[in-house]
């Protein structure tokens, strides 16, 4: 096991993947988990072992599940076996572990944890201490708000970030804008709300560089206590941009939608540029004007250019079930849109969206009917139709004798829902394997690229 491979896993959703480890875990898995962990020093399956045993009160496994990557000195690993030992009652040994040892990327990500794992072992003034020194960074400035919450100690955190906010105030281009935020945060749980929005207002009056961070920071205070008379002065005036969202949200939450749907009209009506047509479409899908929402935005949807919302649109659709509104979106689309979009997306998701609507049949129908080189990860596609559709040994037997990480695992995804969770691991190619796979793709994209001239004509993703 090396702090590299691990880099890698957890970089590029190498190994087992996240989604499968859950579905194994959520279906009585957790042995195989275990041994996955042990055998193939495989990140994914570890995590969800340790999970797994934490909740069944098997505190002294999951520490003998994560121990070994813990040895590697890699920080994510130090964090989940730091929280194990805490959870199992071996506090010095949990502060030992999570001590910072050197320095390198991930220093800061050590003190912040360390000083975590101070708080949670009762010892928040030592950790309020780690972090002192380092308070100029504005995820530490963070994480002093954070493990100080509940421990009584808001007013020695707001006398150590008022000199770091004086700074930030004579030089707003230093880069610890966060600190108004961090500020109000501490009084708006000290109970002293209002000194919290004054203080957040002249910041947003005061237009110091930087400030973006603290106009989103006073919406969402404003927001949180139902406060829309500020909210809307905010939303309709120079930080509009940046307040909408609050704004809509509050609103929203208070039972008032069609207020925040006359705003946004208004804002789009008016010719301001921004978000305001999606956040439009949002809100009418939450309020199950599905019709409304597509007639709000289908004006962009042979949009060549970042305005599109066809695939937002698509997706938040099926969010709320409605598979067949979304399919149908995928129908009528220009000439000129589907030269630029129907290979690299819109089709695989109509498919999806068929599979989806038990409509599988039909979609295999349309992929058989187009020429082979026509149709990215042509056979897995159809497999996975065929799984959707009722037809696992079918769709199995295409995916056992098919190259690659995207065939293998969608293998393993139908093997654990018959519950064979040691075989569908098994299946997935080993972290070193799609290491070399993920090499040599890109060896031959760039060959490919060169020949060209170009970019190739390489069109299709990475197979993991």
């Amino acid at each position: 096991m090396n702090v590299d491979d691990l880099q890698w896993q957890s970089g590029h959703l190498g190994g087992v993947l996240p989604r499968v480890v859950d579905e194994i875990l959520q279906r009585g898995g957790l042995e195989a988990l275990v041994e996955a962990a042990r055998e193939r020093e495989d990140w994914s399956c570890a995590q969800g072992a340790v999970r797994g045993l934490c909740a069944g009160g098997e505190l002294g496994r999951a520490w003998a599940v994560i121990e070994p990557f813990t040895a590697t000195g890699w920080q994510p690993a130090l964090r989940a076996g730091a929280d194990v030992l805490l959870r199992w009652g071996r506090t010095a040994q949990a502060l030992e572990l999570a001590r910072p040892r050197g320095s390198g990327r991930d220093e800061d990500d050590a003190w912040r944890d360390y000083a975590g794992v101070l708080a949670r072992a009762g010892r928040v003034d030592e950790a309020i201490d780690v972090l002192i020194p380092r308070l100029r960074d504005g995820a530490m400035l963070w994480a002093l708000v954070a493990v100080t919450e509940g421990h009584r100690r808001d007013e020695r955190v707001l006398e150590l970030l008022a000199p770091i906010a004086e700074e930030w105030r004579r030089d707003p281009d230093r880069g610890l804008g966060d600190v108004p935020c961090a500020q109000a945060r501490v009084l708006e749980r000290s109970g002293r709300l209002d000194e919290a929005m004054g203080l957040l207002a002249a910041e947003v009056a005061a237009n110091r560089s930087w400030s973006h961070s603290t106009v989103d920071g006073y919406a969402k205070l404003l927001a949180r206590h139902g406060r829309t008379g500020e909210l809307r002065e905010l939303a309709t005036g120079p930080e509009r941009s940046t307040a909408a969202c609050s704004y809509v949200t509050a609103l929203e939450g208070l039972g008032r939608a069609e207020e925040a749907e006359a705003y946004l009209r208004g804002l789009i009506a008016a010719g301001h540029p921004g978000w305001y047509e999606n956040a439009l479409m949002e809100l009418l899908i939450r309020q199950g004007r599905f019709d409304d929402a597509i007639q709000a935005v289908e004006h962009t949807f042979d949009d060549l250019y970042d305005g599109n919302l066809l695939q937002a649109t698509m997706m938040l659709l099926v969010e709320q079930g409605q598979h067949d509104k979304a399919l149908s979106l995928t129908e009528g689309r220009s000439p000129e849109f589907l030269a630029e979009n129907e290979e690299s997306w819109l089709r695989s998701n109509r498919w999806w969206l068929m599979g989806e609507s038990g409509r599988c049949r039909e979609a295999i129908a349309e992929i058989e009917a187009l020429a082979l080189h026509e149709v990215d990860d042509r056979e897995p596609t159809i497999a996975w139709l065929l799984g959707r559709d009722g037809r696992v040994e079918e769709a199995m037997a295409r995916l056992r004798p098919l190259p690659g990480t995207r065939a293998a695992t969608e293998l393993a995804e139908l093997l654990v829902r018959q519950d064979r969770f040691a075989e569908a691991i098994a299946v997935i190619p080993s972290v070193a394997a799609q290491r070399e796979e993920e090499r040599r793709f890109w060896t031959d994209w760039e060959e490919r690229k060169r020949n060209a001239g170009g970019d190739g004509g390489c069109t299709e993703a990475p197979p993991f």
